[in-house]
């Protein structure tokens, strides 16, 4: 299976800490070596770096974690491939447009192609079960809303209902985000953590790698990562499962009813 990171910032930040440890579990303390991306959002406009070569050994993976801009919202992926050949067309994060709006999505999770419908406006570029449900969920919004950019909790309700329709096909956590806003999903595996005053100390569990936040961090800032498993010795929490949470400026978003 796959792994996921994702990030939603009150202000721009870097991911640096936590890419160190994530990148490593591609190819040297884990087994997910068929290539990585990340995408980073610029306000809304998206720069999105993916690399075939596994991320433990990718010039592409040393540079972002030394020279990337600060960002509000962040999606990365580690493959290890379950369908598709091992190729930059199918690595994760993949990126659309819906609503003049660029969407980044990462997927980890195996689905029976057979069991999915096939899109009608959006059609994946690679043979990823991952970038089909991508697809149909894009799909799922521009049957909903049409042209009409619709409100955050008209997105999470619609959002919640394609993805327990696209869960019955199997297993899919995924991340997904505007640039705005961070939806994720568990279907088994996907912790997050909320990093906020006042900050302490965090070691990295796939190296010797430790910071102390206080020092680096002002009292008003804060953020959400979300990962597959967790990257450090602070206390993770399971996301719940089988629903699709949002986060905004580092805060869960909250909704009466959808």
């Amino acid at each position: 299976m796959c792994q996921l990171l994702g990030m939603n910032s009150l202000k721009p930040a870097r991911l640096s800490f936590s890419l160190e440890g994530f990148l490593r579990r591609g190819g040297e303390t884990g087994e997910h070596a068929d290539g990585w991306g990340i995408a980073l959002y610029e306000e809304q406009r998206c720069h999105l770096l993916i690399d075939e070569q596994p991320s433990c050994q990718s010039p592409l993976a040393q540079w972002i974690q030394q020279y990337s801009r600060r960002s509000r919202n962040i999606i990365a992926h580690i493959r290890k491939a379950t369908q598709g050949v091992v190729s930059a067309t199918n690595c994760h994060p993949f990126l659309r447009h819906l609503w003049g709006q660029e969407w980044a999505f990462a997927h980890n999770g195996n689905l029976d192609l057979a069991a999915l419908p096939r899109p009608q406006n959006f059609q994946p570029c690679g043979q990823t079960d991952s970038e089909l449900a991508f697809c149909l969920l894009l799909d799922g919004l521009h049957a909903r809303f049409g042209s009409q950019i619709p409100d955050v909790a008209e997105i999470h309700a619609c959002l919640s209902e394609l993805s327990q329709k696209i869960s019955a096909a199997g297993n899919f956590n995924f991340v997904l985000s505007n640039g705005q806003w961070l939806f994720a999903h568990r279907s088994t595996d996907l912790h997050y953590l909320v990093r906020a005053y006042p900050f302490g100390r965090a070691q990295l569990l796939d190296c010797a790698l430790g910071i102390d936040f206080a020092r680096h961090n002002e009292s008003d800032d804060r953020m959400v990562i979300i990962a597959t498993q967790p990257l450090t010795d602070e206390a993770w929490l399971a996301l719940p499962q089988g629903e699709v949470v949002t986060f905004a400026e580092g805060l869960q978003l909250r909704f009466d009813s959808y």
